[in-house]
């Protein structure tokens, strides 16, 4: 876990991120974050082909992305 009061408070956001990775990567292992994080990227995507879905899919993409980065460092 990261410890916030070390870290520069405009980095909150992304060290929370970080942590709710770590914490799901930890709970489900790394073959299940992995694909997890992939199908949160196919949604994602899928999502921001419109308009309104926009707003959740790319957040929603990123979120994959993260998860399956984390999952394979």
């Amino acid at each position: 876990m990261i410890n916030l009061k070390k870290v520069h408070w405009l980095l909150w956001p992304f060290a929370l991120l970080w942590n709710l990775v770590a914490l799901i990567l930890g709970l489900t292992g790394r073959l299940i974050a992995a694909i997890l994080g992939l199908i949160f990227v196919i949604v994602g995507l899928l999502l921001t082909v419109t308009v309104i879905g926009a707003v959740v899919g790319i957040p929603l993409a990123l979120f994959g992305l993260l998860l399956m980065l984390r999952a394979i460092f």
